[in-house]
């Protein structure tokens, strides 16, 4: 009987249902698919017994899973009794029934279709919310920005002087070195390709196009949300945790205007400007490499980029480092604000915080792809 996990035995007005070894979350779909067929029974019962004696082992989810089987039975006016609990598993079901009801779990999971359908729905709740949520601090943004405009004595200059030394001027030495890598190992693996064709000179304008256009805003803006990105979420996460930012609001200040404007401010500032020096160590190092290891004189590459880019290539680029900017800036700040009160949530929120502005710049990156296309830029 150990092994059987629930079975149940009808007595008049009388269910016996006998529970038996281990009731934990790895038999979690075994266990719901039993007590499922056990309350959807639609006989007249008006007791059920619940003998517990053979369970060998007891989690947080068999006891949940129990909890929810009283709980289907007391809803059709059954008195459910609970027979044989050992001790140690009556102390895990009294701190279940101490719980307050909101931290209780509304649904227990397990599988299913219906389970699935619930994870996708609550999926796209928390993408909406998470979009809500950035739309909402974008607005706040622009407000606190209107009131220092309005009164620009209230601007904390020296804040945002502060984080433009942090995310840009400190940032050049590992911005300069990823990006001249990068144009080196695209330059040696177009020629090594283009070889086979005879086409070694064109390299210089796949380099050129591509590092302008998409690479080097691409990679530079990567680098801010994983580098900057991620210690704007950790600071205002910090903040939040000693209650400073409740402190601000205490003495009258604006969280925004104080803690949040100066830092997107200084991304708007810093990343145009690291995006252009990227681009430029991005083409130098594919030059070097044209030079050593394509054979391509130094002269030759230079005429042949000046040819195969125009000054709309280069705005192209230019133009989208100030929207990733923000949007880097934003994602940063709200993740930051949502941290709790622990040291889980805040390396939760930083790490969400670098995955979402990653995600965000590329899809942002798509869409302005699009629309010069469109435009024919």
């Amino acid at each position: 009987m150990s092994d059987v996990l629930l079975e149940g035995t009808t007595d008049g007005e009388r269910l016996r249902l006998a529970a038996g070894g281990p009731w934990t979350a790895t038999g979690a779909r075994q266990l719901e698919a039993l007590i499922d067929a056990q309350t959807r029974q639609r006989g007249t019962f008006r007791r059920v017994d619940i003998d517990m004696s053979r369970v060998e082992r007891l989690d947080t989810y068999g006891a949940l899973l129990l909890e929810r089987l009283e709980r289907d039975f007391a809803s059709r006016g059954c008195a459910t009794n609970l027979l044989g609990l050992k001790d140690d598993h009556r102390t895990l079901l009294d701190k279940l029934h101490a719980l307050p009801p909101e931290e209780a779990p509304a649904h227990l999971g397990g599988g299913g279709p219906l389970y699935a359908i619930a994870s996708i729905g609550e999926s796209v709740v928390y993408v909406w919310q998470g979009f809500a949520d950035i739309i909402n601090m974008l607005g706040a943004v622009v407000v606190a920005l209107l009131r220092v405009v309005a009164r620009p004595v209230r601007f904390r200059f020296t804040a945002m002087v502060h984080h433009v030394d942090n995310v840009g001027w400190r940032a050049v030495p590992i911005v300069l070195l990823i990006t001249f890598l990068i144009g080196c190992i695209i330059a040696q693996q177009g020629i090594f390709h283009f070889r086979k064709f005879g086409a070694d000179i064109y390299v210089v304008d796949m380099l050129g196009i591509l590092v302008l256009r998409e690479l080097g805003v691409l990679i530079v803006c990567i680098m801010v949300a994983g580098r900057s990105g991620s210690a704007y979420t950790a600071e205002l996460g910090s903040m939040k945790m000693r209650e400073e930012i409740d402190a601000l609001r205490i003495m009258g200040f604006d969280p925004v205007e104080v803690l949040i404007l100066p830092r997107i401010l200084a991304l708007i500032i810093a990343v145009p400007l690291l995006t252009f020096l990227g681009s430029m160590a991005a083409l130098y190092g594919g030059g070097l490499v044209c030079w050593l290891y394509g054979g391509i004189d130094p002269e030759i590459y230079l005429q042949r980029l000046k040819e195969a880019i125009s000054m709309d290539t280069f705005k192209v680029g230019m133009i989208k480092a100030p929207f990733m900017a923000l949007v880097i800036g934003a994602v940063a700040c709200v993740e930051g604000m949502a941290v709790k009160g622990s040291a889980e949530s805040l390396g939760m929120q930083t790490t969400v915080s670098v995955v979402e502005s990653i995600f965000l710049v590329i899809v942002l990156d798509g869409l302005f792809a699009i629309f010069f296309a469109s435009i024919g830029m």
